[in-house]
């Protein structure tokens, strides 16, 4: 049910790689907070520092790819919009379900550590090999 920094995640880019290992230990934060049945206001506390570490994330990752002239920014912003809107899901599921219910549980699994990984695999991938494509060129 945890999430886990493992190989299949690392992008290349260090400061890239510390945030998602960053953004993985505070997920596990929330659903361990979520598994002792914490009170609502200390889910939505861990929920809260969720959200704004991975706003911090998303404008480093952001900016890394304006720099880099990355191509597919556009898709990609759309993709850090998607996981936004879940969070907000979640903040709003928290206050009507007055707790961290099972719904709520299984949510942050599927729909934030599931996404991460999905997102970090394919996406952030994505940047890191043509950021490595690119500069192999510049060598040339």
């Amino acid at each position: 049910m945890y999430a886990e920094f493992t190989d299949d995640l690392i992008t290349g880019n260090e400061m890239i790689d510390s945030q998602h290992r960053e953004l993985i230990s505070r997920i596990n934060d929330l659903l361990v907070s979520c598994e002792n049945r914490s009170n609502q206001s200390g889910a939505a506390r861990l929920l809260n520092y969720l959200a704004d570490y991975t706003d911090f994330h998303f404008k480093e990752e952001e900016a890394f790819q304006k720099e880099i002239g990355y191509p597919g920014l556009k898709e990609h912003l759309e993709k850090h919009e998607e996981l936004r809107r879940t969070v907000q899901e979640l903040h709003d599921m928290l206050t009507d379900e007055e707790g961290p219910s099972d719904a709520f549980v299984s949510k942050v699994a599927e729909n934030v550590r599931d996404w991460l990984y999905y997102h970090i695999k394919g996406f952030d991938r994505s940047v890191a090999e043509y950021k490595y494509m690119r500069d192999s060129t510049d060598r040339i």
